[in-house]
């Protein structure tokens, strides 16, 4: 049998507004996740409420959600794509709303609690708090929201692949943005979604992009184009901190903490410190000036890819080939002073060796050999 909404509440059927009210308030206050509650119990909760707002007494069906599922699909492709739009310019303008919400707030340092969305494009709770960071709860979907301090995130962050004109485009003037615990709740960031913390640093989960196969716009039959949906992270002042950068991604940063890196990523900063084990031939890592790189794979280099590419701030560029195979000793004396701390058959790839811009400047500069006999007795001093 079919819980009616009254049940969820634990109130009878045909309890008052003001019962309705004050039994989701404390059923809230018991499930909701910043109290240790359970989140899914609390999302039901929480839509029995609404539900029985608008005189609803059951929660929608199986087929009931689907029909209303924030994504058309099932019709015809122009058709799908035209409703679509439609859906990315509500959410969009559902999250202008709340930009100027939240700054209204932040302009008289006040706090509050406010949904965006509706449940027929899908809901998220925006909060700012009594420290200025502004909490979002639920999946980000669609449009740009620009706000003058912290976020911190609990939900998976997307763009529409349908529609240029409403893609997903979070900036903060100032303070960092973090999602909640990423990689116990796996989070993600895809689609060709675009984060910017302007003075502060992003630390997130997994980050993905996407590749389409289109069909050509001129009609020709059989040709196909490929359409990228590339995902960016920037904190040109800060850190990004990531699990794994997969198919399509550029980082930008002044450091860089990445576990993995895959399929067609690029990467800009300063401090770069990769610890996985894994890193395909379509990668390229731009090291600016006066940074460093470091490798702590302390086993098998060997997923590694060769065919990447490291390339400096001066335009001078590396395969990461050359770099596994070179030998810490063989490295030249004026770049590395301290080579007896290294096994002989070390290289510059992997257990952390740090590998500074200047080496790689002078990557082709001979290892110095020891003086001759003649020069340590001075023979030709004058």
């Amino acid at each position: 049998m079919v819980e009616s909404n009254y049940e969820i509440l634990g109130i009878f059927d045909g309890a008052s507004k003001r019962e309705i009210q004050e039994a989701f308030r404390k059923l809230a206050l018991e499930h909701h996740s910043d109290r240790g509650g359970n989140e899914e119990q609390f999302k039901k909760i929480k839509q029995a409420y609404e539900d029985l707002k608008i005189g609803k007494k059951y929660p929608d069906s199986d087929k009931e959600k689907q029909r209303k599922s924030k994504v058309f699909s099932g019709d015809d492709e122009e058709e799908i794509r035209r409703r679509n739009k439609i859906i990315a310019k509500e959410l969009s303008q559902e999250m202008k709303a709340a930009e100027e919400w939240a700054a209204a707030l932040n302009r008289v340092n006040a706090t509050g609690t406010r949904l965006f969305g509706s449940k027929t494009v899908g809901e998220i709770e925006l909060e700012r708090k009594a420290n200025g960071a502004l909490s979002i709860k639920g999946n980000y979907l669609a449009g740009s929201i620009i706000y003058d301090g912290p976020i911190i995130m609990q939900g998976n962050i997307t763009s529409p692949s349908f529609s240029d004109e409403y893609q997903t485009n979070i900036i903060l003037t100032q303070g960092d943005f973090k999602f909640v615990n990423p990689l116990e709740n796996k989070y993600k960031i895809d689609n060709g979604a675009k984060i910017l913390a302007e003075d502060g640093d992003i630390i997130v989960g997994n980050v993905f992009g996407r590749k389409d196969k289109v069909q050509d716009p001129d009609g020709r039959v059989g040709i196909y184009l490929t359409k990228e949906h590339r995902t960016e992270l920037s904190a040109p002042k800060g850190k990004i901190v990531l699990e794994n950068a997969v198919n399509t991604v550029s980082l930008n940063a002044d450091s860089i903490v990445v576990l993995n890196l895959e399929d067609d990523v690029n990467i800009f900063a300063k401090e770069i410190l990769i610890y996985g084990n894994k890193i395909t031939y379509d990668v390229k890592i731009h090291l600016k000036k006066d940074g460093i790189i470091r490798f702590f794979e302390n086993y098998s280099i060997q997923s590694l890819s060769d065919d990447s590419v490291i390339i400096l701030e001066n335009g001078k560029s590396f395969r990461l080939h050359d770099l596994k195979t070179k030998k810490i000793h063989d490295l030249p004396d004026e770049l590395l002073s301290n080579k007896k701390n290294y096994d002989k058959n070390d290289t510059m790839v992997g257990k952390g060796f740090t590998i500074t811009y200047s080496m790689l400047d002078n990557f082709h500069k001979k290892h110095s050999e020891n003086k001759t006999w003649k020069t340590k007795f001075g023979i030709f001093s004058k």
